[in-house]
């Protein structure tokens, strides 16, 4: 087999793992609460072989889905690679097949003209299966027990879109998934989808819109009357650029930012766009209305934070990634097409916000986000959005952390009443571990620590489901 790069997104802590892992009963330091039952899905981009272009960026490698099982104070691990096509195909050929990122133009001719799904972002379960999402392809479902991939899921046939982006959101009040998607009608256009399927999985509305400009529509916010959608000028390379060898998407410094609003439910001629100067968001914190007034919580920053996705022809420029927690409140009743207010929430520079997801929808108190400051990710943060404070843990030095997850004491608890889980790997060990803190005081450290005997590549993202809903799906 052929190396792997020896660059920073392919050694050390973002090396592979390659590992497909059965792990019961984890080592435990410290004690776990015997009233959690649930699991910590997460996804991440671990290539299965070397990639065929040393400079690929990490997000083409397969997805590989973990599972985090805390039951009667213990905790099993899991983890499985998606049996997408693509991991099929190369898989039988020993070998990489797929070019860079999305750019089928460097593809090894043996790929043919199978979808190139990768399901490596983020995990919803939903309908009664674990959904691995990727913007470029339909969801892959798996079984939410055993990580075993049953297919390429279109909810039962329901969908009309090729394509499905990685921030579906699940309602907590009607238990519907509300999802999106992009380039719905071919790559690099401007048509988009929005779509609601219901608990059992099947979609029972949907509304076509177009997007101002082509670009990576990677997040929304979903409140009890509207879906709102972030677009930022990650943009298209086109189909030239593509065949040049260039990046699927680079940075426009230029170009204005837009807030869509669309009514739930509604048609998609309904949407309204609200324009702001130019500035970079990935992923939301919240979002809510009052009315026709939009709250829309963000992490943002003056340039863009994606050095994989630069500036055409320029080097990224960190001195722009200053990312803070900001609030863009829109009103769907008035005659302009501007935000009407924008409020830094919080001074502290992180991303990969979490919430109580309880409290989706409404107005809220609680939020969790990594630290983006200095060379690594070292710390995370407890915002206090009642009382505008912002609480700190510091992690060991040598320790990189990974996207937090908030899990309830109960499904009647107070905002805020349980606990963080947190994912880290050693970087001078490249061993695994989770933390876990009670979320409101994250500053005394973790409570426990879980280990792991491996390295695990680290995750996008994931999400905390309850023990009640993994069991494994009945196929018709």
């Amino acid at each position: 087999m052929e190396l792997f790069p020896q660059s920073p997104w392919f050694s050390g802590v973002n090396a592979p793992s390659r590992a497909e892992l059965d792990l019961d009963d984890l080592e435990v330091i410290g004690s776990i609460p015997q009233e959690i039952d649930g699991g910590f899905y997460r996804a991440a981009a671990d290539h299965q072989f070397a990639p065929r272009f040393a400079d690929d960026i990490p997000f083409n490698g397969d997805g590989m889905i973990s599972l985090f099982r805390f039951r009667d104070g213990k905790v099993s691990l899991k983890s499985r690679y998606v049996r997408s096509e693509r991991f099929l195909a190369e898989r039988a050929a020993g070998r990489a097949l797929m070019g860079k990122y999305r750019n089928r133009h460097l593809d090894d001719p043996a790929l043919g003209d199978i979808p190139r799904d990768l399901a490596n972002t983020n995990v919803l379960l939903h309908g009664g299966v674990l959904l691995a999402f990727w913007e470029g392809a339909r969801p892959v479902a798996l079984d939410p027990v055993t990580l075993e991939t049953i297919g390429r899921w279109d909810f039962h046939g329901t969908l009309n879109s090729p394509t499905c982006s990685a921030h579906c959101a699940i309602d907590p009040e009607t238990g519907n998934l509300v999802g999106f998607a992009f380039a719905t009608k071919g790559e690099f256009t401007r048509d988009a989808l929005y779509f609601e399927v219901s608990p059992q999985g099947r979609v029972i509305h949907e509304a076509e819109f177009q997007l101002p400009y082509f670009a990576e529509l990677h997040d929304c916010g979903v409140t009890r009357d509207y879906i709102c959608f972030p677009v930022v000028p990650i943009m298209g390379a086109g189909e030239e650029a593509l065949a040049r060898g260039e990046t699927y998407y680079h940075w426009d410094p230029e170009r204005e930012i837009y807030l869509g609003v669309l009514p739930r439910f509604g048609r998609g001629d309904q949407i309204r766009w609200f324009e702001a100067p130019n500035q970079f968001t990935s992923h939301k914190m919240n979002a809510w209305n009052e009315g026709t007034k939009v709250f829309f919580d963000t992490c943002a920053a003056p340039g863009n934070l994606f050095p994989w996705f630069p500036e055409r022809g320029k080097p990224f420029d960190p001195t722009k990634a200053e990312v803070k927690l900001v609030r863009w409140t829109v009103d769907m009743a008035s005659n302009g097409d501007g935000f009407e207010n924008v409020e830094i929430l919080s001074d502290y520079i992180g991303e990969f916000p979490k919430i109580d997801d309880r409290f989706q929808m409404r107005p809220y108190r609680h939020g969790w986000m990594l630290g983006f400051a200095g060379p690594r990710r070292g710390d995370m943060a407890h915002v206090d959005l009642v009382e505008r404070t912002t609480e700190i843990w510091e992690a060991p030095a040598s320790k990189v952390i990974q996207e937090p997850v908030f899990i309830p004491r109960s499904a009647a608890a107070a905002e805020g009443d349980g606990w963080i889980a947190q994912a880290a790997t050693d970087a001078q060990t490249l061993l695994t571990e989770l933390n876990l803190f009670e979320a409101t005081n994250i500053a005394k450290g973790p409570i426990a620590t879980i280990r792991t005997p491996v390295h695990m590549k680290p995750a996008y993202h994931g999400n905390w489901f309850d023990g009640s809903l993994i069991k494994s799906p009945e196929m018709a």
